[in-house]
């Protein structure tokens, strides 16, 4: 690479802390480094940004590497994408234009640890709770159990099986499914299988965690939310689409299940006038699951670490 400074983009640093989780320093060359905190989705003013830039540094499914895009960004040449894969990048365009995507380490303990505290935070009120003691109040509601409740997990891989774990040690009765899930899988790990609908229809919190396909969006929709208890709360800290998002608004509303906690959307940032910013029986968080200190540190890491692999490699070629 001669004759040029390399000029990287991190894209979506919504908590402006990119910069603080790794030695970007070590990154040869001097390169001109942008952070954005902002988050654009439209076509044109996204190119317009991003024309000038040799790398983007993107975190995992904030904005989508399409081929519309890629077909406008002729000096891009790598793609640092945080987490093992992100389907948000379409890898056909990006063969095409001959850019590289490199990928980075994960660890699922963060979103495993969060599920816990929206289930907890949504048994036990205690948004609501903390909301009224603020403004001068004390005891408003009664929270539900754990103990004794059956927690169904949708998705009994890496993740749904360490929830599923700590659920027994609540003292819960696990049962689980998905399209992939055996009685033998599920009985190795301590856990109940049965049929999605019994799933649905016993279950007291249903948690998710599946990966996004074309299998499983919507895979919850409208009939399956009506299987539910009307006591029964919903727990999506997977993907948004995994929930038609339009049906389970609608159940919200009508109180048909008692709440939900949702910490993933089909759209984000969510929209400022979306209702699920003030229905009363949502829990809503802007996809924190696996934003730890732990994580984040891997990721940018081993992005720095990329994008010097990256650089080394391409010394003495021409951008």
């Amino acid at each position: 690479m001669t004759g040029s400074t390399v000029k990287i983009a991190v894209l979506d640093d919504y908590q402006n802390i990119a910069l603080t989780m790794a030695d970007w320093l070590a990154i040869p060359g001097n390169p001109e480094i942008k952070v954005f905190n902002d988050h654009i989705v439209e076509l044109e003013p996204l190119v317009e940004r991003l024309f000038p830039f040799d790398v983007l540094c993107i975190m995992r499914e904030r904005t989508p590497m399409t081929a519309a895009l890629l077909d406008r960004l002729p000096n891009v040449k790598l793609i640092a994408s945080t987490g093992s894969r992100n389907a948000a990048i379409d890898l056909e365009a990006a063969k095409k234009h001959g850019v590289e995507v490199a990928h980075t380490g994960y660890q699922s303990a963060p979103t495993i640890e969060f599920t816990w505290a929206l289930i907890l935070a949504l048994a036990r009120n205690i948004a609501p709770e903390n909301t009224s003691l603020r403004s001068g109040g004390w005891q408003t509601t009664v929270g539900a159990d754990l103990y004794g409740k059956t927690l169904g997990v949708l998705g009994l891989g890496n993740i749904g099986a360490h929830v599923a774990e700590i659920g027994k040690a609540f003292g819960m009765n696990v049962i689980a499914w998905s399209q992939n899930l055996t009685q033998e899988k599920a009985a190795s790990l301590g856990v109940r299988f049965v049929p999605k609908d019994e799933l649905l229809s016993e279950a007291d919190f249903l948690t998710i965690h599946l990966v996004l396909s074309d299998r499983s969006r919507g895979i919850i929709g409208k009939a399956e939310l009506g299987m539910m208890k009307p006591t029964a709360f919903l727990i999506n800290t997977a993907r948004g689409p995994i929930v038609n998002e339009a049906a389970l608004v609608e159940t919200l509303t009508a109180r048909k299940i008692a709440g939900a906690a949702i910490d993933v959307f089909d759209r984000e940032p969510l929209p400022p006038e979306h209702p699920f910013r003030i229905l009363p029986n949502v829990l809503a968080t802007p996809h924190l699951g696996y934003g730890s200190q732990c994580l984040y540190e891997i990721f940018y890491r081993d992005s720095v670490a990329n994008i010097k692999a990256w650089i080394l490699r391409n010394s003495g070629k021409s951008l």
